[in-house]
């Protein structure tokens, strides 16, 4: 692991495979770090590509910065960039899942000329997610985003709950109680909440982006989802097949929100599938 600087912020990159092969950078969501991605980078990594994993901002030690504006999309979305200059990279192939989906829908968004191709998982795109609130149950499994709002009480369940709620949902146990424990850090709780509670001032104030040059046509853009997600209906990620009409595909993988982790072989095969394509776009 080594580390690269954003907004005078120290944060850490987990790195796979070959220096000169092919990069792939990959985003983790909540309440997840860069592990989560390791056995869908050492297969990526043994198929000769570079891969990339951050420890985003709120999970990197050196990055955990007070107050929910220093967690704006903006500044998330700035944090990619600097890891793409800091590794001389003009362009590279860029997956997230979860809120590092989320991330990766604004990144393409805002800095296409940066993406060479972009894979989602999980999270569907926000006009999606927005129309599923009054046209399926989305809602109801969304319950948590607003508890979130909370003043300490959400820092409270992180520490003591966490593991219980996310194994409940498909993660192995393990996994989850490293989680908890992950939270158990000096301000990890608040930064990594603090996502959340940003994301609603966002949408009811949207922030101002900067002036993009270059390229402005998206990239090549995947999104693969798991058919039991406990997160997100499948009425909502149907749905982002209709809202992103330029897809290179959509796929369904036979497993819950935490693809990763519980489905690493054929997630995997999804993106080395999606680089390829993206390569004779």
């Amino acid at each position: 692991m080594h580390t690269f600087n954003s907004d005078s912020l120290t944060l850490q990159v987990t790195e796979h495979g070959p220096a000169d092969g092919e990069p792939i950078v990959l985003l983790h969501g909540f309440p997840q770090d860069a592990t989560s991605w390791t056995a869908v980078a050492e297969i990526l990594a043994a198929s000769g590509f570079r891969v990339l994993a951050p420890n985003l901002r709120g999970y990197s030690p050196g990055a955990r910065p007070p107050g929910r504006a220093a967690y704006g999309s903006n500044q998330l979305v700035s944090d990619v960039v600097a890891l793409l200059d800091t590794e001389g990279l003009d362009t590279a192939h860029v997956v997230g899942h979860d809120w590092g989906g989320a991330l990766l829908w604004t990144l393409r968004k805002t800095h296409p000329h940066r993406i060479t191709s972009a894979t989602v998982v999980s999270t569907p795109h926000p006009a999606a997610l927005a129309w599923s609130f009054t046209h399926s149950t989305q809602a109801l499994r969304s319950w948590y985003i607003a508890a979130i709002a909370v003043p300490a009480l959400p820092e409270l369940f992180l520490r003591h709950r966490l593991a219980q709620f996310i194994g409940s949902t498909g993660l192995p146990a393990d996994r989850a109680q490293y989680y908890q424990q992950r939270m158990q850090e000096p301000g990890a709780a608040t930064a990594t909440l603090n996502w959340y509670r940003q994301m609603m001032i966002e949408q009811v104030r949207p922030p101002q982006r900067p002036v993009q040059s270059g390229k402005t046509d998206p990239p090549p853009t995947a999104y693969v989802w798991g058919s039991s997600d406990a997160f997100y209906t499948r009425a909502v990620a149907e749905r982002t097949s209709h809202v992103v009409r330029d897809l290179t595909f959509s796929e369904e993988i036979e497993g819950g929100h935490w693809l990763p982790e519980t489905h690493p072989t054929q997630l995997a095969a999804a993106i080395r599938r999606h680089v390829e394509l993206a390569a004779t776009r």
